[in-house]
């Protein structure tokens, strides 16, 4: 089946070339991107998103213009899903990218929008059977300024950590900041349990300030249960009593292994079954 991307507004076949050698895209990693999930058509966390997006599109000194909004991105993204027949069950990648120009010249400011939408499995729709194993990466350190919470396309310490995680057959990696301690992982912001007690990284510590993470957050200030925001050595983790990782694709998956500590899903069966089934009508 042939599959379709949007770019800048326009509907054109995946395999269509969209950048040439002069990209600042592929110079220099000059851009952000959104993963966004798709249920039945809707998008439950698109307000959140669009915040995220837009706010790093102003970081990083891009011009969006009077045409380029959270509706008419969403209607470029609802067009797409419909035209790749994955309105039901999507992941949505939007990535806004400078044009061409060297390091001190870029041609204009304005963000190149290119669209992607693609089918997801039943997989995503419960909770990992199979707990998560994780370990740490330890050859790279995130900063801890004001461009790590933004979601870039200055992926390499996850790209690499990625790797790591594949030939140490884990199924995910643990990021450290520059003060070696616990960011995220290369997939998704971390949360542990000590008893019934949730806690998680300041943002403070670099991790992309994630969706999800903020719907968790919010939901269970509302509920009177805050999640505690807190530093966290790799000493500290390896005693927790539940892991579980969050990204808007996903929602929550638990993790059964950290070193020598195991886990089970007990304590984030609750979680996942009052926040995600909810939020995606799972």
């Amino acid at each position: 089946m042939e599959r379709w991307i949007s770019f800048n507004g326009k509907i054109l076949p995946a395999d269509t070339p969209l950048v040439g050698a002069e990209s600042r895209a592929i110079r220099y990693g000059d851009g952000l991107f959104e993963t966004i999930r798709m249920r039945k058509g809707e998008m439950p966390l698109f307000v959140y998103h669009m915040e995220r997006l837009f706010k790093g599109l102003a970081e990083l000194g891009f011009e969006k213009g009077v045409h380029l909004t959270p509706s008419s991105l969403k209607e470029d993204i609802q067009k797409l899903a419909q035209k790749n027949k994955v309105l039901n069950n999507a992941r949505i990648r939007v990535n806004a990218i400078r044009g061409n120009g060297g390091l001190y010249d870029p041609e204009n400011n304005k963000p190149n929008i290119i669209i992607e939408s693609i089918p997801l499995g039943e997989q995503y729709d419960r909770l990992n059977e199979n707990g998560l194993v994780i370990g740490v990466y330890p050859d790279a350190r995130k900063s801890t300024d004001r461009f790590s919470n933004l979601k870039s396309n200055n992926f390499l310490p996850y790209t690499l950590g990625a790797f790591y995680a594949k030939a140490n057959h884990w199924n995910d990696a643990i990021i450290l900041n520059q003060f070696g301690r616990i960011c995220e992982t290369t997939l998704a912001n971390i949360f542990w349990m000590e008893g019934d007690a949730i806690y998680t990284p300041p943002l403070t510590e670099g991790a992309v300030a994630g969706v999800m993470r903020r719907y968790l957050i919010e939901k269970h200030i509302q509920m009177g249960k805050p999640i505690v925001e807190r530093n966290l050595t790799i000493e500290e983790l390896g005693k927790a009593t539940a892991i579980f990782i969050t990204n808007a694709i996903s929602g929550i998956k638990w993790v059964r292994q950290f070193g020598d500590s195991q886990f089970d899903p007990s304590k984030i069966i609750p979680i996942y079954n009052e926040m995600i089934k909810t939020i995606y009508s799972l």
